[in-house]
């Protein structure tokens, strides 16, 4: 959290999206459902500006590395990161080891309900470093880490 010029408290969100992502609205479209990456990072500027955010930034990317990377640049930018790290969520140590090395907290978001789904996507090797895990509830898990997200920021600086 960081104060702007005038002392007041500042929020600043990133929201990462993992590979395959940037299909969703077509992408089996019965598991994922119909909304677009765009229709849900809009729902997230809105609740966002709704909410007094200063900062929301979006990254979708089909490449660790990148992921990686933009979880490194975030310390000392951002409060908080909403992961959807998507296939990666199941076996990318590199993500697991760049959240725990930088101290901006982590919610881990999956549109579907990974445990109700096949057995390999029961497993999350982010879990043990992430604050918590929402998933299931399609764009209402966004919506849903957005808004504890902002709660966690609020309740800090009191």
């Amino acid at each position: 959290m960081q104060l702007n010029g005038e002392g007041v408290n500042v929020k600043r969100i990133l929201v990462l999206n993992g590979p395959n992502l940037n299909l969703l609205g077509t992408r089996e479209p019965e598991i994922y459902g119909r909304l677009t990456l765009e229709d849900i990072n809009e729902a997230l500027r809105q609740r966002a500006h709704t909410a007094g955010v200063d900062e929301i930034d979006f990254l979708q990317s089909n490449f660790e590395g990148e992921l990686v990377e933009a979880i490194q640049k975030a310390r000392g930018r951002y409060d908080y990161i909403l992961l959807n790290a998507a296939a990666l969520t199941h076996y990318s140590i590199a993500l697991r080891d760049a959240i725990a090395a930088v101290p901006v907290p982590v919610i881990e978001i999956h549109l579907s309900n990974i445990h109700r789904r096949e057995e390999f996507r029961h497993t999350s090797v982010i879990a043990p470093v992430v604050v918590g895990q929402i998933c299931g509830f399609g764009l209402d898990s966004y919506i849903a880490a957005l808004d504890i997200a902002i709660r966690r920021i609020q309740k800090d600086t009191k």
